[in-house]
């Protein structure tokens, strides 16, 4: 496959799995203030479904893509220090994501003892990491 290709399915699965980090916690934010059964419940079916068949994937997809383009010129990307920045926030980034499954898994287990106003600010992290990495990626600082 050509690298423009790889390119392509690199930032489509980076697109993918952001949007699935802004809505996941978002639907923190609603559960954590649902009164409800039935609320409660939908927003456990909500959850899974973004995680199991969005978030999960396009994380996976994006790593795997993303390793792939550094695997077509190491020599290159390794000695970039942009690029070794990058990957440190990437895996943070993982790091962020397996917080949001713990997460999850507190609210299905309805074991959750945050409110709605941590989850406020736990979801503006995503966007810390997107306005880093997005940077980092155009401007090349290093």
């Amino acid at each position: 496959m050509p690298a423009e290709w790889i390119e392509v399915a690199h930032i489509v699965s980076v697109v993918c799995w952001f949007a699935a980090l802004f809505y996941l916690p978002r639907l923190f934010v609603y559960h954590a203030q649902a009164e409800d059964e039935i609320s409660v419940e939908r927003f456990k079916v909500m959850e899974r479904k973004l995680s199991r068949g969005i978030a999960s994937p396009a994380m996976i997809a994006t790593l795997v893509f993303g390793i792939w383009l550094a695997s077509l010129a190491p020599d290159y990307y390794l000695n970039q220090t942009w690029f070794r920045v990058k990957v440190t926030l990437v895996v943070l980034l993982v790091v962020y994501h397996h917080a949001c499954l713990y997460l999850m898994r507190q609210f299905r287990n309805d074991n959750n003892t945050r409110s709605h106003v941590f989850y406020r600010w736990f979801n503006e992290i995503p966007v810390l990491f997107l306005i880093a990495i997005v940077s980092l990626v155009v401007v090349r600082p290093f």
